[in-house]
């Protein structure tokens, strides 16, 4: 009976690891180059037991709101025209919009070479469209 168990449970894990592929890499210090979108969703995924688990999580959160508050900042000024125009009422919490952003990053792989701050802002615009202004450019 030992072995069917120790047999079910090994089984459980290759499931596991084989159904996430994005979620079974260890977060390496090449990671915190973020030479594309991969690099930050690992990053931002990485798990509680792991060593880098603190400073990946704080660079992950810092890259991600200092990428958005550049956005922010670029486009407070009289005729701004912002990429992404996310509610006011409810605002997104920013853990929310991290992990909406992480999942949505993970289910579309084919951007995953991408630099990260593109994948982020593709996902931005598409969840956060801007209404059209009278007289902007197409």
């Amino acid at each position: 009976m030992r072995a069917k168990t120790s047999i079910t449970a090994s089984a459980l894990v290759l499931l596991s690891v084989l159904i996430s592929p994005g979620d079974a890499a260890a977060t390496t210090q090449e990671d915190f180059l973020v030479l594309n979108a991969e690099d930050l969703i690992r990053l931002c995924s990485t798990p509680k037991d792991d060593p880098l688990y603190v400073p990946a999580i704080h660079f992950c959160t810092g890259y991600l709101v200092g990428a958005y508050q550049y956005h922010e900042s670029v486009n407070s000024g009289p005729g701004a025209q912002p990429l992404v125009c996310p509610p006011n009422n409810p605002k997104p919490t920013r853990n929310q919009a991290i992990a909406d952003f992480i999942a949505w990053a993970k289910a579309h792989s084919e951007y995953h070479k991408d630099r990260a701050v593109d994948v982020m802002f593709r996902y931005m615009v598409e969840k956060w469209p801007c209404e059209k202004r009278t007289g902007a450019p197409d």
